[in-house]
């Protein structure tokens, strides 16, 4: 029987189940009860965020940025291109206008080069996005930013764990965004967090994450009634979510590990591929600790990157691509602008392949999908 590798695979800590029925002991199910208030001081403690706050998705977690932050109609955010449609949404949202720069060749991260030439005088914010949990070059994108009064959100969706100079990404800029989807390393089905690194937002966040009131000012005793206070959503998960994330956030430290170890293995047995031009392998900074997100390799330019996915496919490999460049898709068109020719957002989309990586993945599954690949690159080059 054909052997079939999954591109990604959850794991458990073991203690998701248990942690869900103490939720249901404590007969609190909505939002910001006891597993919420944990798991949010644990994401602190764990990041040195000052103020962090749960939400149902990291895609929540962009849009309160946005609330946050005031964008309005005609203002101008610059991003990558190479992102998810999240980021750019939220913008859209609020009548912004998302403004797709080019990436860089090697951490596929936005061209810190390319932002100052981008701005103008409705620039109101920077969004940098952390690929594959590699840090962008952010002592650059925040002098820019104080230079020219800018915000930055830091969407760091796939970095749970990961630094830029033993800073914690989402933990640089302004306000940092988390996904604990199923796909990410650190996960609790769907959800998110919103890290605040500025107090002058702490209040505005809790009222926008609560439908607008300041029901968390109630829920802590400090009024005896709330109220509406502002526009909002409900942005909150629920407790069994929040107790079923704390597991995962407990041994997220040994998580991270775990996945290194397989994406070093990748890393080492795909150097002579690289030596023979037939891939390109990640690259990360010396000044950054990832956290093993994503194993990619960028196909040479001679090669026909769906062909390889399909006959990888065929031997139960599921490899997979990754984003449609947003400035290229018919939203991005319609709500985004674009600066200059995205030569490296385009070469990246046409030739990434991601390798499964899960916890579990062992080396003899690894030297499968590795010499599979081998040979494919070899007879179709």
């Amino acid at each position: 029987m054909k052997q079939k590798i999954p591109f990604n695979k959850i794991y458990l800590t073991g203690n998701e189940i248990s942690y869900i029925k103490k939720a249901l002991k404590n007969d609190h199910l909505s939002g910001d009860g006891f597993f919420t208030e944990k798991t949010q001081k644990t994401i602190q403690n764990f990041t040195g965020c000052p103020k962090v706050l749960l939400t149902h998705s990291c895609t929540a977690a962009l849009e309160m940025s946005a609330l946050i932050l005031n964008i309005k109609e005609g203002d101008e955010v610059i991003m990558p291109s190479f992102t998810f449609t999240s980021t750019a949404n939220a913008i859209c949202l609020r009548g912004g206008i998302p403004v797709f720069v080019d990436i860089r060749k090697d951490t596929l991260n936005i061209d810190e080069t390319l932002i100052e030439k981008s701005i103008t005088k409705k620039t109101k914010a920077i969004v940098v996005v952390h690929y594959a949990g590699v840090a962008c070059e952010m002592d650059v994108v925040m002098k820019i930013a104080r230079k020219y009064k800018l915000s930055v959100i830091e969407d760091a969706a796939q970095a749970y764990g990961a630094k830029y100079k033993n800073k914690s990404l989402g933990t640089i800029g302004d306000l940092g965004c988390f996904s604990f989807h199923e796909s990410k390393n650190i996960i609790c089905g769907e959800g998110g967090a919103l890290l605040i690194n500025k107090p002058k937002f702490y209040l505005a966040a809790e009222i926008y994450r609560e439908k607008g009131t300041d029901r968390t000012k109630f829920l802590r005793g400090e009024i005896n009634k709330y109220s509406w206070k502002n526009i909002g959503s409900s942005y909150l998960p629920g407790e069994t979510t929040a107790a079923f994330l704390l597991a995962q956030i407990e041994k997220a430290t040994w998580i991270n590990n775990q996945r290194l170890k397989i994406w070093d293995y990748y890393h080492k047995k795909l150097f002579k591929l690289e030596k023979d031009g037939l891939i390109t392998r990640p690259f990360v900074p010396d000044v950054c600790i990832h956290n093993a997100h994503i194993y990619y390799i960028l196909v040479s330019k001679k090669l026909d990157r769906n062909l390889i996915l399909r006959e990888l496919k065929s031997f139960g490999i599921n490899a997979v691509f990754h984003y449609i460049p947003l400035d290229s898709s018919f939203a991005g068109k319609a709500y985004g602008k674009t600066l200059g020719v995205l030569n490296n957002t385009k070469e990246t989309a046409s030739h990434i392949i991601r390798l499964p990586i899960w916890i579990g993945l062992n080396k003899k599954t690894q030297d499968f999908i590795i010499d599979h690949l081998e040979s494919i690159l070899k007879i179709n080059s």
